[in-house]
């Protein structure tokens, strides 16, 4: 948040003393929070994302890589869940050919999620 508050500061042409005072104001006083944010984050992104792409979201974001770790960690238990709803939302069906397996996989890996979970959900026979 800091950095994206930096970021936009610098566009208006503010003093960057008076800018880091007044963050460092709301940091101490609870109105600003990169844990707070990082637990938001992940909470809206786990029904769309993966793992991977909220990481790397949170890191161009200039999120301590700690704290990303701390917050994701729950989500692993829950990854597969979350990526099958993702894939039955846009396919339904699982892929009767290879350049059906491939064009899923290749949406699935684009949400971030890990290979391994990709290869389940794919190759499960349907239910």
């Amino acid at each position: 948040m800091k950095l994206k508050l930096s970021e936009y500061a610098h566009t208006l042409e503010l003093n960057e003393d008076a800018l880091d005072l007044f963050i460092s104001s709301l940091v101490s006083d609870g109105w600003l929070s990169n844990e707070r944010y990082c637990e938001q984050f992940i909470h809206a992104k786990k029904n769309k994302f993966g793992r991977y792409k909220i990481i790397r979201e949170l890191e161009e974001k200039g999120i301590e890589q700690a704290l990303i770790e701390e917050h994701i960690s729950p989500l692993k238990n829950q990854e597969l869940l979350y990526a099958k709803q993702v894939w039955q939302k846009k396919f339904r069906l699982p892929p009767s050919s290879k350049e059906e397996w491939s064009k899923q996989a290749r949406f699935l890996q684009s949400r971030g999620f890990d290979v391994s979970l990709i290869k389940k959900i794919l190759n499960a026979k349907e239910e």
